[in-house]
């Protein structure tokens, strides 16, 4: 017992799904759904390192960061080194993730990058004059009621999100150049032009710093006994049973949770039908 117990341990912190978009069943990834197994990761006993694996096309740009930066706090306390390692895709967000690591691994399949910042929706203006349908709305502020799918577009609200838009991907690229440093190799125009590329092309342009795996990559780091031990966020279904906070409640998304003694809500339904279609729309964009 004794000598298993002197085996060098990994905790491995898997970070799978989209950041900050709540769908049934399965709760975006948000920092105060994954703060706790964060802490658990950096604090457990003998670990030799801190290993990430991502999953994610992205979402909310306020979650990747506030994610990333609790993961960065905690091993600049405790003096850890945190290795990523990427699945499917780590993208747009997903790759802010991965720039907690200190080093960044990719399978050869994986899609890495969009280093950029997308908004999209709808305009149904003409569609409800077709119908003859009358829109009321009442506001207070004359800005209040921007980009609103229902109206015309207005050239002054596109740039006003041009604007937001431009500052975040700025913020972005800070980011990754601050992490990545004299490791990337590609200009500007490609590297922050919102492209996504493989694992291998990621590699040559300095985003990633080798392909490989947790297991081989761990084991030559820290010796064939090296123990890999899960650390996972609560399960989603398990988290909206007990309605614990941080797992998508809250964030205007809707969690499809029935009221005591009754049906899910419609509005609720509805919007998890939408969270749903939205967060399938970012994985289908890598062609997943």
């Amino acid at each position: 017992m004794g000598l298993f117990s002197r085996r060098p341990v990994v905790p491995v912190l898997r970070l799978s799904g989209p950041i900050g978009l709540a769908t049934p069943l399965r709760p975006g990834l948000t920092l105060a759904g994954v703060a706790p197994a964060i802490e658990r990761a950096f604090r457990m006993r003998r670990a030799a390192a801190v290993a990430l694996s991502i999953n994610s096309p992205g979402g909310s740009a306020v979650q990747s960061r506030l994610i990333h930066d609790r993961i960065r706090a905690l091993a600049e306390e405790t003096g850890k080194r945190v290795y990523v390692f990427t699945e499917d895709v780590a993208a747009s967000g997903g790759y802010m993730l991965a720039l907690a690591g200190d080093e960044i691994y990719a399978d050869a399949c994986s899609v890495v990058g969009s280093i950029g910042v997308i908004a999209a929706g709808f305009g149904f203006h003409r569609l409800i004059e077709k119908w003859g349908i009358e829109r009321r709305v009442h506001t207070a502020g004359e800005r209040k009621l921007i980009l609103d799918p229902f109206q015309p577009e207005k050239p002054e609200d596109v740039a006003k999100l041009e604007a937001i838009q431009k500052d975040i991907h700025q913020t972005f690229i800070a980011m990754v150049r601050e992490r990545r440093a004299a490791r990337l190799k590609g200009d500007d125009e490609t590297l922050f032009s919102g492209a996504f590329w493989t694992a291998s092309e990621a590699l040559e342009l300095g985003l990633i710093d080798g392909l490989g795996d947790i297991r081989s990559r761990m084991r030559a780091l820290f010796g064939e006994k090296v123990r890999l031990k899960l650390v996972s966020p609560p399960r989603a279904l398990f988290a909206r049973r007990l309605r614990l906070p941080g797992t998508g409640i809250g964030m205007g998304l809707g969690t499809g949770v029935p009221p005591a003694g009754g049906a899910a809500e419609p509005a609720s339904l509805g919007a998890d039908l939408l969270s749903t279609l939205e967060a399938r729309a970012l994985w289908a964009r890598y062609g997943l």
